[in-house]
């Protein structure tokens, strides 16, 4: 594989970077689509819903050509693990172990990425990209502990379906790396949301969803769906699959500045060092 230029590390960075953005806005719209006690999982299902409709549409008004046949079984992988089973786990780990432990076991994701890409697209993990990912490790942990969403509660499960839906998260790293250098980014997408609705589907519990519920699964759909899948799409193309996922771990720091603008949440200052923890993690990593 030919390396990467630095023009092409810039631009992936800058893509992945718009990506997290969008995404560390779920939990603020998340909370907007579930206030009317809208089940987690019927949010889960509209999201993807939705955006597998927007990005149907989009691959056949840019005439995307169809997925390559020999890459549909990855798609449909992609779609039970990466969309139906992430959610599963998510929310399990959510519900065992409290949110904060449930997001240092998801931003596991890069340790799997980092292996799988050794193991896999043998890709050298140097001392710098190590540290930058040891940084941003240590930051999400610290800002996921500060940010008083509830106690941790330590068990067998809770941990497990924490490493599972970082397993999971890392798919898109991986997997979808492929995947988004073969085929048009929309065509992937498309397919893996349709998979993953379809899974989740018998799980889901139908009732009637009020406005605001539905402007926050809209959003959820668009903005931190759509928008973020394409942008993280062009990403994933143009990096090193553990330096994507590094740069991802920004998304938390995002999602607690979120939650303080929008319901006034303070962080500590425990919370403010992992956040600058992170940061520097990631500009380590997108300069390395």
């Amino acid at each position: 594989m030919t390396p990467p230029t630095p023009a092409t590390i810039r631009a992936g960075s800058i893509a992945i970077l718009l990506a997290v953005l969008c995404w560390g806005l779920l939990g603020v719209m998340s909370r907007v689509a579930m206030a009317d006690g809208t089940p987690p999982l019927t949010v889960a299902f509209w999201r993807a819903s939705i955006a597998a409709a927007l990005f149907t549409a989009h691959a056949v008004v840019t005439r995307a050509r169809p997925l390559h046949s020999a890459d549909r079984p990855a798609a449909l992988f992609l779609g039970v693990a990466g969309v139906a089973v992430l959610y599963f786990a998510s929310l399990n780990a959510i519900e065992q172990g409290g949110v904060a432990l449930s997001s240092i076991l998801m931003y596991s994701a890069p340790i799997w990425v980092a292996i799988g890409g050794r193991v896999f697209f043998h890709e050298r993990v140097s001392a710098r990209a190590a540290g930058a990912l040891t940084l941003t490790l240590v930051g999400v942990a610290l800002v996921a502990l500060s940010s008083g969403t509830g106690a941790v509660r330590w068990s067998p499960g809770a941990v497990g379906w924490g490493l599972l839906s970082g397993a999971m998260y890392a798919l898109y790293f991986l997997v979808g790396r492929r995947l988004f250098s073969r085929n048009a980014s929309a065509r992937v997408m498309s397919w893996a949301l349709s998979v993953g609705a379809v899974t989740m589907l018998p799980f889901v519990q139908f009732q009637s969803l009020s406005r605001s519920a539905w402007s926050g699964v809209v959003f959820l759909a668009v903005v931190c769906t759509y928008a973020a899948y394409l942008a993280y799409a062009e990403g994933v193309k143009r990096l090193p699959s553990a330096r994507a996922a590094t740069i991802a771990t920004l998304e938390p720091v995002i999602a607690v500045v979120a939650a303080y603008v929008v319901w006034g949440e303070r962080l500590s200052p425990l919370g403010l060092a992992g956040a600058a923890t992170v940061i520097v993690g990631v500009l380590l990593s997108a300069v390395a």
